[in-house]
Order: structure tokens, then sequence, then C-alpha cells
């Protein structure tokens, strides 16, 4: 059962979780002792309730602690704002870079070399995802400055609930610790790697490989991989890529680690490095011109069982994402388990 303290530690969270970091503390402090100032020293729940009641909606409160108060979308608007930007925004600007990256999969015809390819890529979609963000920022502006100051929705609080704020409310409320918070930033940038290693995937033979002065500037001579062989195994890569995007995905709805989280997140580091062995074990993964390269380059010493063609710069790239795919695991476990520290 809720005790009468912790609907004073639920309120200051509310208020103090809108607050930049480094006035966090400082206002938990000052806001505790207002609200203890109001009380008596034998608590009960309708006496701080009464208490924050008087303080009001802990959004509102929020606004008038922010040291630039917001005149264009005003305190009762202002953080339903911020919350829609952070959905959507994100949201457009993956799907609009996916798309993107699609786009150019389809259409590469191998004939530009892969560096101006990549140089071009990277020209096109820093244009087309800052434009579709521009865009989707606006249209969001507009409409709240528009609910501002023709009052529709007036009665709208800022919690997005069809009811005025009360103490009640903080029932509802789930602490997250900062350590357990999932940044949007993050799930992008999850999305964004996914989209790029699924590309280079496919299209390894054209990106990957041996490059050398040629006649139109530097050109891939020699793939490293035998595309045949690579593209056998994409049902799995397939199905890899189809867990990434729904960890990211369930990653941004949820916003913190959570236990099935961090279970999907182990299943997913397994899959791949049950797949990675399974590729680097294949002794036609290297093509045959990029082994006798290799061994033209370095020396007919790197051949044999010790040597380049037994793979075993693969074999340590296993290890490494094994020992990485380990400490992100525990990683994900230890924060899903983080809870309230004691007051």
């Amino acid at each position: 059962m809720m005790k009468p303290t912790d609907l004073i530690e639920l309120y200051v969270y509310e208020v103090t979780r809108r607050l930049p970091e480094r006035n966090r503390d400082d206002i938990a402090l000052e806001l505790r002792s207002t609200i203890e100032d109001m009380l008596p020293e034998e608590l009960s729940e309708a006496e701080v309730k009464e208490a924050l009641a008087q303080l009001g909606d802990p959004a509102v409160l929020a606004a008038q602690y922010r040291d630039q108060p917001a005149h264009l979308i005003g305190p009762r608007f202002y953080d339903t704002y911020v919350q829609v930007l952070k959905m959507v925004v994100p949201v457009v600007v993956v799907i609009t870079f996916l798309s993107l990256i699609a786009n150019q999969i389809i259409t590469y015809s191998g004939e530009v070399v892969p560096a101006d390819a990549a140089a071009s890529l990277l020209s096109k979609a820093i244009e087309v995802v800052l434009g579709a963000g521009v865009q989707t920022v606006f249209w969001i502006t507009l409409a709240f400055v528009i609910l501002e100051r023709t009052g529709t929705g007036k009665e709208l609080p800022l919690n997005g609930k069809f009811k005025a704020w009360t103490p009640d409310d903080l029932k509802d409320t789930r602490y997250v610790p900062a350590k357990k918070v999932i940044k949007k930033s993050e799930v992008f940038a999850n999305l964004m790697w996914t989209a790029i290693w699924g590309s280079v995937y496919f299209n390894a033979d054209r990106l990957i490989g041996v490059y050398e002065p040629g006649r139109f500037g530097i050109e891939m001579t020699t793939p490293v991989f035998n595309q045949e062989v690579l593209v056998a195994y994409w049902p799995f890569v397939v199905l890899i890529l189809a867990l990434d995007v729904i960890l990211a995905i369930y990653k941004w709805i949820v916003s913190q680690w959570t236990v099935p989280i961090a279970f999907l997140n182990v299943a997913n580091h397994v899959l791949s490095l049950v797949v990675f062995a399974a590729m680097i074990s294949n002794a036609d993964l290297l093509s045959s011109g990029f082994t006798a390269k290799m061994e033209d380059i370095f020396g007919p010493e790197l051949s044999g069982v010790s040597g380049f063609s037994s793979g075993w710069i693969m074999w340590l790239a296993l290890f490494a994402y094994m020992l990485a795919a380990v400490l992100d695991s525990y990683q994900g476990f230890r924060k899903a388990n983080l809870t309230q520290p004691a007051k």
C-alpha cells in the first residue's frame, strides 16, 4: 500500500523529471521543504493530497521552475508538445532514412564506385532526413500554437487525460531510474545501424573488397566474400534484421529496460552469434581471388592450417563480438532490475 510520503516523492519526481538535470537536485530539495512546511508532523494521505492539490499539476509547476519559460507554447500544453515531438519526430526520421536506404539498394547498379555512392547517400540522407524532421516539427508546432491561441481544447490537461490533474494521478506514475531509461537517440542509432549492416550484407560483393587506383579513381578490384555463399544464409539474416527492428520498436514503446527486453536482447545476440559462426566456418566464404591476393601481398607463408585461409581473423572477430554480446546482455539485465532508490 502506498504511504503518504510515497505520494510526496512521486510528486517531486514528476516535477523534476521535466527539468534540466543540473537543477533537479536543488529543486527537489526546495520542493520537499515547501511540501513539509505545508503539512503537520503526523501525516495522513488526505492531508498530503490536499497540499499537493494546492501546488497543482506537476507539469505546470515544472514550467514555472524552468529558467526560460515557453512563450510560443504555454505551460498548459508545453509538456504534451514536447512529448509529441519526442514520439513523432524520431519515427518520421527513421522511416524516411530506411526508405532512402531501401531505394538506394534497389537502384544501385554497381557502376558507381562504392565510396562515391556512400558519399552521395550520406549527402542525400542528411538533406532528406533534415527536411522531413523540420517539416514534422513545423506542423506539430503549428497545431499546438493554434490550440493555444484559439482556446480549443483548453480543458485538456497537460498529461493528456480528459480530466483535471489530481494527486491520485501520482499512483499511476512509474519511477524510472535515469540509468534504466532507453533514450530515443539510442533507438534511432540501433535502427540506423541495422539498416546499414543489412544493406552491406546484401551488397557485400560491391562494397567490401580490395580497393586500388584505377582509371576512374579508387576502384574495388577484388571482393572479400563469395556473395553466393554469403547470401545462402539470407533467411537467418532477415530473421536477425527483423528481430533488430522489433527490439528497437519495443524499446521505443517501453522507453526503459525491462526483463522481457533484456531476454529479447540476449536472443538477438545468440542468434547473431550462431549465424556468424556458421558463416565463418564455411571454407568457401572468402572469395578465391581475395585469398590469392592476400597471399600475393603477404607471402605464401600465410597459407596453411595457421595461415590466412583458415579465417583466424574472423574467428577473432567472432570472439570479440561474443565478449561484447555477453557484456551487453549483462548490462541489459542489470538495468532491467534497477529499482527506485530508498529514501
